[in-house]
């Protein structure tokens, strides 16, 4: 699911660092989105193979957190991507089962 998790309209779009991480299925990530846009968030495999798309909808402005379950994936390194607009940011995560 994704929250809204503040009020404050955040100056720039922002991709942090999922937490925990190392994780174990379940992991939190947080996001700001400057101004109402349409914003995805896909998760990638350590080959670049696209496996789940965790936000694709329009999003208003302010600061949310998006859970990811991958208890139906390997262990191993997994990339996270934000696109909104002109904006792209790409992290990284472990999940350690």
């Amino acid at each position: 699911g994704i929250n809204n998790i503040s009020t404050e309209i955040p100056d720039d779009f922002a991709l942090k660092q999922n937490y925990p991480n190392p994780f174990d299925p379940v992991t939190y990530i947080e996001f700001d989105v400057a101004e109402l846009s349409f914003v995805n968030i896909i998760i990638y495999d350590i080959t670049g193979r696209e496996i789940e798309k965790l936000v694709n909808q329009k999003l208003s402005a302010g600061r949310y957190k998006a859970d990811w379950n991958a208890a139906e994936y390997p262990s191993g390194v997994y990339f996270y991507t934000i696109i909104s607009g002109e904006f792209t940011q790409t992290r990284k995560m472990l999940m350690i089962k």
